[in-house]
């Protein structure tokens, strides 16, 4: 078993909604990207929970890369971290990776809601290899934010795909896998994630708004 993760907090420590966010596969929960939406999460009131799975962790203290843990141990990881911060209120998810496991324990944890920036439905050039049968079935409500031309599932693709009533996906204009547009397409990273933040702040505050109703 997995030691327990360190964590990084933004946001409000009494806040009546928590959400935990994953890393992607490359780069660590300080990456800029991981930077930017718990950051502003946070000044909208979320207390946000970042943390890194083990191999990410021996990286940071050693500086020798490592490649993603199992898949067994990036789940019981997610399972751990739900556990110390509580299933109730609590909303979890990622980037990529982080995203794509939370997606996995989303049910079983019974946490209040999943958030995926930028989900990898298949892997780059194997729209075969799908990663989406669970997600015909989740139960927990779901938002995922994707690129339109994310080459881990665009949005001609996704399209086809049959998706739970509880999952809504946002498409970010012209985005690739981290919603950086063309400069073609008249758009700026900026606007994007944006755009990304204003999605997930709104299912949030949805979600806040159902558990309030008596």
């Amino acid at each position: 078993m997995p030691a327990d993760p360190e964590f990084l907090f933004d946001g409000p420590a009494d806040a009546p909604t928590t959400i935990a966010l994953a890393h992607g596969a490359g780069a660590g929960m300080d990456s800029q990207f991981m930077c930017y939406f718990a950051e502003g999460l946070g000044k909208r009131g979320y207390r946000v929970v970042r943390f890194e799975f083990p191999y990410m962790a021996s990286k940071r203290c050693s500086g020798t890369p490592r490649p993603p843990d199992r898949e067994p141990v990036l789940r019981e990881t997610w399972l751990q971290v739900v556990n110390v911060l509580g299933h109730e209120r609590l909303v979890i998810g990622g980037k990529s990776l982080g995203g794509r496991i939370a997606s996995l324990v989303a049910d079983e944890a019974g946490v209040a809601g999943l958030v995926c920036l930028g989900y990898p439905f298949h892997p780059t050039g194997k729209p075969d290899r799908l990663r989406v049968e669970h997600l015909g079935t989740i139960k927990t409500p779901t938002l995922i934010v994707q690129g339109e031309r994310d080459p881990f599932g665009a949005r001609d693709e996704v399209a086809r795909y049959r998706l739970s009533k509880a999952v809504k996906v946002a498409w970010m204009m012209d985005g690739d896998h981290s919603f950086k547009p063309r400069k073609s397409s008249g758009r700026t990273e900026q606007q994007n994630w944006e755009a990304a933040l204003a999605e997930v702040a709104a299912f949030l505050k949805a979600l806040q708004s159902q558990h309030r109703r008596p």
